[in-house]
């Protein structure tokens, strides 16, 4: 399968020579500006993009700053520390390259003190980025606790850029120049809020990023595939390691999150040597509930980001919660192979099963394409059936489509389903192709707007034609221009 995946050459990412110029020939014919075809097949057949985590103390600015990086209000704003949000990963543009974000706020401080909480979460992030903005308010000046950040972000390695934020004028920059005595570099001037300075700030930005994630998955013949086992805490996730193992690898506790730090194990499995990470929410304290609902959101997402394989582990024993779809959710935002495992099968009786059956229809009806296994983590039951289904979903992940099949298929869609007529006017597919893999990702070229009713039912022919077990598909959608149509 991986042959047929990166036959083609570089230049035309997964489409080869004779495919990509074949794909450019349909859409000079449909009357597409050629430029902005390729710039559409190259935004959506990158691989794994790029993290930038956003790090500092609390309070200085950090979600301000990610709005302004994304262009748009999506991280929650406060004038508080100990702000909690549900997801911490965004994608973000800049000079025509995309990353993703991963932003850092603050929240409750812990018994520890405000400098254990903030080197938690900056250590958290920093793990899976490969480069880093430290965000300091410029008016306060460097702090013992941007001192502390400091000590971790020169252990850790990364590429750091010196963010002096609230810089609202020329008066600041005096402020600014005094954070050169914190040893990372130029301060960048930076007004968050009114976007003083975030340019110059991203350019460098860009610079420090890498093309491509230092991750490349499955490069390395014959190398571990990384599986995150991921799921609310107490849910069995360290149990399940362990038993996978055949010993105890990691400390199993009732009170939920006894795990602190992501545990990585090689373990054989059907002949085949998998990387899981075990990636359990940390230690839980009343006061702190919000804080460490963050942690092991950060933590979760941290996991995933680097994982090919998302094991989303539900406690079959209590009703799918809230909690149970988010992490589901964030395993496919971030684009990853995904299994559902039912833990705790053992216990349930026949009224539990039937309540059980009746919650996976209602709540989880968006990845009914997700292979699902019921174990046992405690005693073991049906833990064979995991690696088929983790090799399932791979092969799903991996898998793609020649442009001339995928285009015979459209057609027949466009014909025996067309789409409703609008407003007078009915679009229609005019031909697409698949620019990427891990997970597959299609760009379809259109005549009109497609509603998002319309591009579910694509999704769902997509899937009952070539499979897609076990994987998320990205469909992006672009409308032709009426000053280029021809005839």
């Amino acid at each position: 399968m991986n042959d047929q995946i990166h036959s083609g050459g570089d230049e035309h990412g997964e489409l080869g020579d004779a495919e990509y110029a074949e794909f450019m020939e349909l859409a000079a014919q449909e009357g597409f500006d050629l430029t902005e075809v390729e710039g559409d097949l190259a935004a959506a057949g990158h691989g794994p993009l790029p993290v930038l985590a956003v790090v500092g103390r609390p309070n200085v600015g950090k979600s301000t700053l990610v709005n302004r990086i994304l262009g748009r209000r999506e991280a929650v704003v406060e004038d508080r520390p100990g702000v909690t949000r549900d997801r911490v990963t965004y994608e973000a543009e800049w000079s025509g390259r995309r990353f993703k974000v991963v932003d850092t706020g603050g929240w409750e401080q812990d018994v520890l003190g405000i400098d254990a909480s903030v080197a938690a979460q900056a250590e958290f992030a920093i793990e899976a980025a490969d480069a880093v903005v430290f965000v300091v308010d410029a008016t306060v000046g460097a702090t013992d606790t941007d001192e502390a950040v400091v000590k971790l972000l020169r252990r850790a390695g990364k590429p750091v850029v010196l963010c002096a934020n609230k810089v609202d004028g020329p008066s600041g920059e005096a402020d600014a120049a005094m954070l050169w005595s914190l040893g990372l570099g130029e301060p960048y001037p930076v007004s968050a809020l009114h976007g003083r300075g975030t340019g110059d700030m991203l350019d460098a930005v860009l610079e420090a990023l890498p093309e491509a994630p230092a991750q490349t998955f499955g490069a390395t013949v014959g190398g571990p595939r990384r599986i995150a086992l991921i799921g609310r805490p107490n849910v069995g996730k360290s149990s399940l390691l362990n038993k996978v193992a055949g010993e105890e690898r990691v400390v199993v506790n009732e009170v939920a999150g006894t795990t602190r730090d992501p545990v990585d194990e090689m373990i054989q499995l059907g002949g085949i040597t998998w990387k899981f990470v075990d990636t359990a929410g940390i230690r839980r304290r009343v006061h702190l509930q919000e804080g460490a609902d963050y942690y092991a959101s950060l933590r979760t997402a941290a996991a995933v980001e680097k994982a090919e394989v998302a094991v989303v582990l539900i406690d079959a024993s209590e009703s799918i919660s809230v909690q149970d779809q988010r992490i589901i959710t964030m395993a496919v935002e971030a684009g990853r192979a995904l299994v559902i495992a039912y833990n705790k099968w053992d216990t349930l009786d026949e009224e539990r099963r039937y309540y059980l059956e009746r919650e996976i229809e209602t709540e989880l009806v968006q990845i009914q394409w997700a292979p699902r296994v019921n174990v046992s983590a405690r005693t073991g039951r049906h833990m064979e059936k995991l690696v088929p289904a983790i090799e399932t979903a791979l092969a799903g992940w991996e898998t793609r489509v020649p442009t001339g099949r995928l285009n015979s298929f459209l057609g027949e869609i466009v014909a025996s389903h067309p789409h409703p007529i609008r407003g007078g006017k009915q679009p229609r597919i005019l031909f697409g192709t698949q620019a990427g893999t891990r997970p597959p990702r299609f760009v379809l070229f259109a005549s009109g707007f497609l509603e998002a009713g319309y591009r579910r039912f694509i999704e769902r022919r997509l899937r009952e034609e070539f499979g897609f077990e076990g994987t998320p598909l990205q469909i992006s959608v672009r409308v032709r221009e009426k000053r280029g149509r021809k005839r």
